[in-house]
């Protein structure tokens, strides 16, 4: 199955001149989790999620209408392309531990966003249909939410914990 047919094509983003309460404020006026930040070319230029506008907020200090999106932003974006298969999408979310990723043109431009939430109900729909052909199936989507969660090498203590 191709990544188009499960990925949401209205997609919330956030400009990369924007702060992080204006991100807080899409992210909670659309309840979502995270926004792809994207350049006035509409190509993804960073992901930030709520967690990370949580960590700026503890560690910047100062008001969220003072941060930018840049500087919580994770910058190293892994994204995939509408016409990859979802093998290749949860490949990308395991290795590289996130939870949704940017969907993309060949000009780096935001056409959706693919989420392991996504994968999972479809795989789970498709568990309950007596004809199951080749396609997703939980203990898949279950190998990626493992992986996804292992503490990453580079994760940092809390200082003071």
């Amino acid at each position: 199955m191709r990544v188009e047919k499960l990925m949401k094509e209205q997609v919330a983003s956030c400009p990369s001149h924007e702060n992080l309460e204006r991100a807080a404020q899409v992210m909670c006026e659309l309840d979502c989790g995270c926004v792809p930040i994207i350049d006035s070319n509409a190509k993804v230029v960073g992901m930030l999620t709520d967690r990370d506008i949580c960590m700026a907020a503890y560690y910047q200090g100062g008001a969220l209408g003072q941060i930018p999106v840049t500087s919580a932003m994770s910058k190293d974006v892994y994204a995939c392309l509408p016409e990859d298969d979802l093998t290749v999408a949860e490949f990308i979310m395991e290795r590289k531990q996130v939870h949704r990723l940017p969907v993309i043109d060949d000009d780096g431009r935001l056409v959706g966003l693919l989420s392991l939430t996504d994968i999972a109900r479809r795989a789970v729909e498709e568990e309950g249909k007596k004809h199951i052909r080749k396609g997703l199936k939980p203990t898949e989507v279950a190998h990626t939410l493992a992986a996804i969660s292992q503490p990453r090498a580079e994760s940092f203590p809390l200082q003071g914990f």
